[in-house]
Parts: C-alpha cells; structure tokens; sequence
C-alpha cells in the first residue's frame, strides 16, 4: 500500500502546480491508478459532506414542552385538574400541545441548511485515472485525482489548476464576487484571500466558461464549502430577546406566585383558622388566578399576525420569534452583490480622448441617456463616443432578451452591459451586427486578457475591435482616437484616466480598433502588434445599488438602525458601492486579511467604527456578526450566497434573499425576502415593533387582570372574610378575557412615529418600571372595585352566589373599559379612532357581553359555576365604575405625557446605536 497525502486545505494556491501533484504522489498526464484511487477513498472517504447527527422527532417533540410559560400552563392545568374542573383542564393542556406543535413543525424545517449545502456538490466528475479520461460519480474523487474541467460543469472538489484555457469560475456563492473570476496556474500569495486564490477552483462553483484541468487538494468536509458546513453545525444560535425575558419573567412569576400561594395558605390556616381544605383551595384559587394561562397563546398569535402581515410585505417569516426579534433590530449586516445591489453590470462612465460621459439607467434594460457636466447629449453626434459604442457592441458575444417586460442577458456579464450601451445609444444590436459581420475572433484569455474580432461591412470595409484590460490595451496602441481623427497616444494622460475612474469603484474595460483590408478573413495575433491598434475610449462598469435599497437604508438610519455592508469584493468597489447607498465608510473599508489578524477584543472594538467590509470570507462574515453581538447589539444578516449560510444562522434575525438566494442560505435563515428587496426588511421592522408594541400591550392589560383576581382573594384572606371569587370562576374570568378581550390586542394596527424611534434596547426588561406601576395602579382600582362592590353587598346581607356574581361582572367590567386604555399604551384613546377604530376590539367586547350574560342568567352555566341573576340596579354600579376606572387610567396617561414620559423608554432616533457622535444626516 502506498504512502497515504494529507489534505491540507492550507497553502496548495501558493505552491507550484507540479509541487503539489509531486506531494500529492499524482502525475499531471496520467492521473491516479485505479488501485492508488481505490486506496484512498479507504483512507480519505467518499466526497461527501457528513450528515449532522439530529434529534429524532420524539425528543424534537418532547423539547418544546422545555420552557418556563408552558410549565406555568401545566401547573394551572394541574390546579384546575385537583378541583375536577377537567374542562378547563383540557382546555389548557390544548392551549400547551398547540404550541408544541407549532415549534415541532417550524424547527423541523430548519435543519434543512446542511443538507441543502450537501445538495451543491457535483454528481459527476471528469478524471484521469491510468492515464484514461473516465467519468466517475463525485463521491468516489480522492487527493491526487486530476480533474478536467469544461464550461457549465459544477466543481466537484477543491482543485489546485495546473491547465487553464479561458477558464472563468462563478465563485458567488462562496466569495460574493459579482462577475466570474478569471483562473490561472501561477503561484499566487500564501496570505491571499479566498477570492484571490486564482489558480484554484473550489467545490460547488461553477465553471462560466473556458476549460481548465487540476489536481484534487481537498474532498469533502475538508473543501471550502465543507468547513463552511463545518461551522454552520457549530454556530451557536441564540435565543430572541423576547423569548429569553419571557422566559427571565417566568421564572419571577412562578417564584412570585408560589410564595404568594404559601405565605396565603399558612396565614389562613394558622391566623385565620380556616378549614385545611378551604385554605387549600383559596390558595390553589390565588395560584389559578396569578398565572395569565392564556400568555402564550396570546404570545402565539399575536406572532402569526404579525408573520400574515410580513408576508403581505414580501417577508416571508420561517420561525415565529424572528417577527419580534425584527423590532429589536439594532443593526443590519447586508451582503452587496445582489442583495443591495442588481447584480447586473451597467456601464457609467466612458472616457475618450476628450470627455468623460456619463450614462443613467440601470441593469439591462435599455432605458437611461448621455450626459456631460449634467447636460444631456446625443451620443450619435459624437463621432469618437459612437464609434466606441459600436467597437463594444462588435467585439461581443452577449446577447439581450426581452420576456414578460423583463430583459434578460446571455453571456459575460460585462459584454451584456456593452450590448445594453449600445441600445441606450439608439443601436438595434441584431440588425447592427447584421450590417457588419464577424469573420473572425479571438476569444478572451485570462492569459492575453484580451477579445478581437474581424468584421466586414457591406461596403468593403475590413475591421478589428479589441477590447479587454486598459494597462494591456496600452502596450498594444500607438494611437488614440480624436475628433480630428487618429493622432499618437498620449499614454500618460490615459493612465491619469484610468485611475481617476478605477477611484470610483468601476471595473475598466478599454477598446481599440484597427482598419484592415476587404480581403482578410482570418484573425491571427500579429494583426495586433506592433503597437498597431487605435486607442478609443474606456468603459466604467459596475453592479450599481437597487434605487429601493437606497431609501431603504435611509428608512434604516431614521429608525436608528446601523446599516453594515460585508462583501467579498474588492476594497474600492465596496466604498464607492456604500458611498451610493448612504452607507458612510467613515472608518474606511476594512478588509478581510485585516479581520482576519485582528483579535477578537480588536474586532469587537473596530466593529463599533467600520460600517463597510470587503474580501470577506465566511469565516470572516461569522466573526463580524458574532463582533457585533458582543457589543450588545442585535443583528439581522442579510444574504444569498452559501458563504452567508454560518452567519445568517448566527445572527439574531437572518435574511435571506427568495428569488437570486440558494436554498442553503434560505435554510439557515427566519426570514426569506420574496422580492430579494433590501427595502422589505425596513418594512419587516415595521411590523417587528408593531409585534412587540402589540404583545406588550396584551401583557399590561393580562396582568392586571390577573393581579386584581390574586389581590381581591388575599384581601379576603387577610381579612378573614368569605373568598369573592372561587377557584373555577376565577378561571371563567382567566379563559374569557385572554380568549377575548386580549386577543383583541394583537391585531392592533401601527401606532404612528413606530419607525422615528430608536430601537429597543436588548437589555431592555420586559418588567419595565412603568409597566410595573400601571399593573400596580390598575391592579388596585381592580381590586377596589371588585372587593369594595363584594363587600357592600355582603353588608346588605344578600346570598353569597349573588354577592360573588357582582362581584365577577364589576372586574370583567373594569378589564373591559381598561381594554380601550390598553390600545394606546400612553396616547389618549378618548377620541373616535380609540374608541371605534379597532374592528377586532368591538367584535371583542360584543362577544364579552354575551358570555357574560349567559355566565350571569343561563341556568346551565349558573349551575356549573355558582352564579344568580342580578338586576339593573347592580349593572348601573358596574358600568358606573368601569366609567371610574376608565377616567383614572386616562388621567394618569395625561400626567405622564405632561412629564414627558417615554412608555418605550427609547426616545427618538438620534445618532446611530452604538454611536453616540454620529447623527443621521
């Protein structure tokens, strides 16, 4: 057997091609033998990512009975159970199970992300073996197999390129470049990043053209897109900030109300000597009436609303929480290419000998005009800008489409902006190319970095277009193109030139020409020789941003979110790209190899600066997010690439794009944009907000609901008095006001200024101390009016039944008329928009009234819950103090508002979160 190569995914790209064969114990000509290969993949294994170990779906099952809400829920149920109230207590326990359902189901989906990475790698591939060209499934690849690569073949391993004719690998998806990059076989930089490793070609991209052949470094976990497997399975998720003070407030409650309960039951039974039995029961009754049971179902579909309404806005919501993690959104990571940007080419800027024009419109459709010093032109009257148009239009191989409205292009996506050029500048691209036809071409080689082709008019004219890169374009003119005609080249001016636009991010494209007799029909390279080409002009192209994706970031920084941009691009492009947006690169762009060496701690404190990332790798993008976090912000990570799959799932809310996104991106993320429209995300923050205003008002009103039952029971107990409430009326007044009342809360429209206020603070309690002051004060009017009414009537002497059901209707009245104080939770409601502006909250009360009516006079429920018709002289006194209440609740929101109280304890949006200097501008 022979001596087993290491996979070493470290240098391959800075060593010779033979070298790495040599250690690899391969040959370039002839490849492994089939005995050699067969070892190997003994050694190595199949070539294929590993599948993460998961939870069987019983124990995904049992885990999401794992939290504190749903215990409390149980321990009401088991409360109800111990009085054989077994409705109830299968009305909770339903309540439970819905809830496990719906977390079972939506974590079941989230899994997906690692298989739909294994998805990407190629099925087949082309080898060497023995020195023979065979096709072999994918997963039997090995170190040391030599592969051949053709256009349209999906990279089936990471490969060392030691062969490469025109090669253009679309790396997207691991490096967000928005163009194929250019491949060749020449040691590159040891410290260089992913996307500069140019004489590699890595599993799961794409070959866009050209052939190549490479030695196998790396197969399965071991390739790129293996580790970033690797780190999606190891990246930690965290909890949403809603759920985990949900949860720190469970934790209170419970602790709250078994002392409660505790301290009742010893006092009643040992001060007040009531019966054990009796004592239990008023304590079981106290614990009944403390726990909100219907919390997480209000909780629960208060979320889904706010999904229904995202998914209105072209946010699709994967998993209920990440809606109101959107309203807590501090800072938003984007990737660029495609998300903030078209991921089309457009050309901007042409410079010829004398102007720099500039072109308007964007992507491929030929929509914009010509432009100099903002006066418009006729790019037809300029002889050097047509004749440079044209020589891009020939020198081509792009095609344009038009389907449904939309235009397509086909090709190279610098020659598809060439092709749209030309028909912004009035040109018909068939019937141009038909009046001059090629005869010949050069096709673009990486290694010459140039295309020509040879074309004849109908009237005897022979000539050459050349375009490529400008610095070779320069060593290969002796003239430019004026007005007055050919003159020498002035190739210092043309330097000053190209740097000037090369400043603004644009990618350079020159092109030449060269006259040439009727007679040539045939192209060869010393037709370009000799410095024999005409200089014309050079073509500015870049991905330029989504118009929405401007407005969008602008809504950002009004509503105090920090808009961060990370891509894999180069430095320059991703300044001039953020500069466009409205993003300010006012600490620079930072770039992968400085991310990279910089410590954790550095990058934390560098992260709080930088708002404008290039040549970022995954792991690189893994690190930002976490970086951030550390600094107690809340991030959502836009992406679309498999690169953006670690982060996404890292980051508190990922956001994948629907449409141009890969399936392992959408996998690893909460919410998927439907129209890939960064400016849904600001919509989708909206409704985040208007999720948590809405829970937060169902608990400011449940609280108290339930705190006036606790307190009017332990009233009674202190007092040594007869219990106003019992336990199975006590959950009657539970089940119809969660079921009701507050469930009217969640459907609550937008309140105004949503979007002017900072965002939430993560460390923000749910318990907040104005909150804590409303449940008091609104607990003790509750509480007053309930045991003060209960009170009374026991004075005249009336039966108990009659007393408690008076009692039960004055506090199902108070919560009523405190319904209408919770819709604005510091805004007067005492208007017409208060009062009638919700369907749902009169649908609400409508159907409050008729359960009580029945609770109050139908025989049956009389019967099952100890209730007596009562008369008109009781309901005046319960409407007369849900008016009272009412009136109190309105007057202390006016005192408040008068201090200048902020409820949201936010403010307005200011400077930016995490940066107290800077202010929107």
């Amino acid at each position: 057997m022979e001596d087993q190569p290491e996979q070493s995914p470290s240098n391959w790209h800075a060593r010779e091609a033979r070298d790495v064969a040599d250690e690899l114990k391969s040959h370039t000509d002839h490849g492994l033998s089939q005995d050699q290969a067969g070892e190997r993949l003994q050694q190595h294994g199949p070539n294929r990512l590993p599948e993460a170990e998961q939870a069987g779906p019983l124990k995904r099952f049992l885990l999401q009975f794992h939290n504190v809400l749903i215990y409390i829920l149980i321990a009401a149920a088991v409360g109800t159970a111990l009085l054989d109230h077994w409705l109830d207590t299968w009305v909770i326990l339903g309540v439970v199970l819905i809830n496990a359902i719906i977390g079972f189901v939506q974590e079941g989906k989230a899994e997906k992300a690692l298989d739909a990475i294994r998805d990407m790698l190629s099925p087949q591939a082309v080898v060497l073996r023995d020195g023979q060209r065979r096709t072999i499934p994918a997963e039997e690849l090995v170190p040391g197999d030599i592969v051949l690569l053709n256009a349209g073949d999906r990279v089936p391993a990471d490969l060392r390129l030691f062969s490469v004719h025109n090669l253009r690998v679309d790396e997207a998806v691991l490096t967000g470049e928005s163009l194929p990059a250019d491949k060749e076989t020449k040691p590159g930089p040891e410290n260089s990043d992913l996307g500069d490793r140019r004489n590699m070609a890595f599993s799961g991209t794409m070959v866009a053209y050209g052939q190549g052949r490479g030695v196998v470094v790396a197969t399965a976990e071991r390739t790129e897109i293996g580790h970033i497997t690797t780190m999606l399975g190891e990246v930690e998720k965290l909890t949403t900030p809603l759920l985990a003070q949900i949860a720190q407030f469970g934790r209170w409650l419970s602790v709250g109300i078994v002392g409660l309960a505790g301290a009742t039951f010893a006092f009643g039974y040992w001060v007040r000597d009531y019966a054990l039995v009796e004592t239990f029961l008023a304590a079981v009754s106290l614990a009944v009436a403390a726990i909100p049971e219907g919390l997480p179902a209000i909780m629960t579909i208060t979320l889904a609303i706010g999904v229904q309404r995202m998914a209105m806005r072209n946010a699709i919501i994967r998993r209920l929480p990440a809606v109101e993690t959107l309203g807590s959104v501090t800072t938003i990571c984007s990737d660029k290419t495609g998300t903030l940007t078209r991921n089309e080419m457009t050309v901007r800027t042409i410079v010829t000998t004398t102007s720099v024009t500039s072109v308007s419109g964007t992507g491929y459709a030929p929509d914009g005009g010509f432009s100099r010093d903002e006066a418009e032109i006729d790019p037809q009257e300029d002889a050097v800008l047509s004749r440079a148009i044209h020589a891009g239009l020939l020198c081509n191989d792009a095609e344009l489409h038009q389907r449904d409205g939309e235009w397509f292009m086909e090709g190279a996506p610098t020659e598809g902006a060439l092709v749209t050029l030309a028909a912004k500048a009035g040109l018909d691209p068939a019937s141009h190319r038909a009046e001059h036809p090629r005869a010949d071409v050069i096709p673009f080689d990486s290694a010459y970095k140039y295309m020509a082709s040879l074309h004849h008019d109908h009237h005897g004219n022979g000539s050459i277009f050349v375009k490529g890169a400008p610095e070779k374009l320069l060593t290969m003119c002796g003239k430019e193109l004026g007005p007055e005609g050919e003159r020498p080249l002035d190739e210092r001016a043309w330097r000053e030139r190209i740097d000037a636009i090369a400043r603004g991010g644009q990618r350079l494209l020159a092109v030449a020409i060269r006259s040439t007799d009727a007679s040539q029909t045939a192209l060869q390279d010393s037709d370009l020789e000799d410095q024999r080409l005409t200089l014309v002009g050079i073509f500015g192209i870049i991905d330029p941003p989504r118009d929405e994706a401007i407005e969008a970031v602008r809504k950002c920084r009004e509503a105090g979110i920090r808009v961060k941009m990370i891509t894999g691009d180069h430095a320059v492009t991703a300044k001039a790209i953020a500069a466009e947006l409205g993003i300010r690169a006012r600490g620079g762009a930072m770039e992968g190899q400085q991310i990279q060496a910089a410590s954790d701690e550095e990058l934390r404190r560098q992260v709080r600066d930088v708002d404008v990332f290039s040549r970022a790798t995954p792991e690189h993008k893994l690190r930002l997010v976490t970086a951030i976090q550390a600094n107690g912000q809340v991030v959502a990570m836009t992406g679309d690439g498999v690169n953006d799959a670690p982060a996404l799932k890292r980051a508190d809310v990922g956001v994948a794009m629907g449409i141009k996104g890969t399936e392992a991106s959408r996998e690893a993320s909460e919410m998927v944009l439907a129209d890939d429209n960064f400016a849904s995300i600001a919509n989708a923050v909206e409704e985040g907000r208007t999720v948590y205003d809405n829970l937060k008002k169902a608990i400011l009103f449940l609280l108290p609901t339930n705190g006036g039952q606790a307190f009017t029971i332990v009233a009674a107990i202190l007092l040594g008095l007869t219990l106003p409430l019992t336990p199975v009326q006590v959950l009657w007044v539970n089940m119809v006001t969660a079921v009701t009342l507050a469930l009217a809360l969640a459907f609550e429209p937008t309140e105004p200024g949503v979007m002017q206020r900072r965002p939430r603070p993560p460390g923000t309690p749910l318990l907040s101390g104005f909150l804590l002051w409303r449940v008091a004060f609104v607990s003790v009017l509750l509480v007053a009016g309930t045991f003060g009414h209960f009170l009374w009537l026991e004075h005249q002497g009336v039966p108990d039944d009659f007393a408690r059901t008076v009692a039960i209707n004055t506090l199902v009245m108070g919560q009523l008329f405190f319904l209408f104080n919770s819709r604005y939770i510091l805004e007067p409601v005492f208007n017409r928009a208060g009062l009638l502006g919700s369907r749902a909250v009169l649908i609400a009360v409508a159907v409050l009234i008729l359960l009580q009516g029945l609770f109050t006079y139908a025989p049956p429920l009389q019967f099952l819950f100890g209730t007596a018709a009562i008369g008109l002289e009781e309901w005046l006194r319960i409407l007369a103090f849900g008016v009272i209440l009412f009136v109190l609740v309105e007057i202390e929101k006016t005192i408040l508002r008068r201090r200048g109280f902020d409820p949201h304890g936010q403010g307005r949006s200011g400077a930016e979160p995490g940066n107290d200097q800077a202010a929107p501008e």
